[in-house]
């Protein structure tokens, strides 16, 4: 398979490469792509060394199967309709075509049958939604949702390098450059820009995106995202309001079956998911799972994943492995 990674010189780009080394996409020739600025620098990958090439329009002229694309959303609005008129299916982690009726939002331990209705291009979800997707899929299977409520505490690489090196220079005595107030000591509820409505677009994202996913249109859903002095890692504070009534050891049972979580959920113990724990992992790490009492039938839990591999690389990675898998069954 003939694979090309745009935007391989940012700190998902790079995950990317970390991922696709671990597991086996079956890979035959390999294409990195930056900007102008990264053209030429040298990466290792599986003992080979590759030369980034500066991205543009005649890039995918040479039978591309799949493009993993992270290099926001004006690179991703441009190429990613190119790429995909070449014949090569991009799988595109930014927001620039997630809310498009046309683009499946995939997460292949949620909704994996989506991507196989695309016309080129799918999109890979917000970070922070992705990790709670597979709880919410097992809670509406067997229950239904009446309603959601999320609070997030998200890591400064969701900022990507940039954010990791404010917080380091916050530690220094340093005044930040991209986050407006120093993140040293201090919970932001900030991430993105503010909408007219109050809500800043991370919130309208989670709100929108967990309505496609789940596809459930008029589901209920609010959102606060706040940024936190974490390096790696988002947690999300989950309530949701459930159709059925529930037994919540059965509750428990029913999330930690679930495709691609790992329960940790013994608060006895003081043993609950940690984004200390999380890094690295492309699993999801689900815990304090217990019943809401001020509402009907309402359960909270709290999820940690990587957001840098779970929330971006492995999930675009896992997307293109279905590809993969149906290119074998065909050959």
């Amino acid at each position: 398979m003939r694979v090309a990674i745009v935007g391989v010189t940012g700190l998902v780009g790079s995950t990317f490469l970390k991922v696709l080394e671990e597991r086996d996409l079956g890979i035959t020739e390999l294409f990195l792509f930056a900007s102008a600025r990264s053209a030429g620098k040298k990466i290792i990958f599986r003992g080979k060394e590759y030369t980034v090439e500066e991205l543009t329009e005649t890039s995918f002229d040479r039978g591309i199967d799949i493009a993993l694309f992270s290099a926001g959303g004006d690179v991703s609005k441009k190429f990613a309709p190119i790429a995909a008129s070449k014949g090569c299916l991009v799988v595109d982690n930014s927001s620039a075509w997630r809310m498009d009726p046309e683009v499946p939002l995939v997460v292949p331990e949620v909704n994996k049958d989506a991507a196989f209705g695309n016309h080129g291009i799918i999109a890979n979800p917000n970070c922070s939604t992705i990790q709670c997707m597979a709880p919410l899929k097992a809670l509406a299977d067997k229950y239904g949702l009446k309603r959601v409520i999320y609070n997030t505490y998200q890591a400064v690489s969701g900022t990507g390098q940039k954010g990791v090196q404010d917080l380091e220079n916050g530690l220094k005595g340093l005044e930040p450059k991209v986050y407006p107030h120093q993140i040293v000591n201090n919970c932001l509820p900030h991430i993105d820009s503010f909408l007219d409505n109050g809500y800043t677009k991370e919130e309208i994202k989670m709100i929108n995106e967990t309505r496609k996913i789940l596809g459930l249109p008029n589901l209920p859903v609010t959102a606060t995202c706040v940024r936190v002095p974490v390096i790696n890692s988002h947690s999300v504070s989950i309530t949701a309001e459930l159709e059925k009534e529930f037994d919540i050891e059965d509750v428990k049972k029913v999330i930690g079956e679930y495709e691609g979580i790992i329960l940790v959920d013994n608060p006895k113990n003081n043993e609950y998911p940690l984004a200390s724990d999380a890094t690295g992992q492309d699993k999801v790490l689900v815990g304090r799972i217990r019943r809401d009492f001020s509402t009907e039938n309402s359960v909270n839990l709290w999820t940690v994943a990587d957001n840098i591999r779970k929330g971006a690389a492995t999930n675009a990675v896992q997307i293109a492995e279905l590809f993969r898998d149906i290119k074998n069954k065909l050959a």
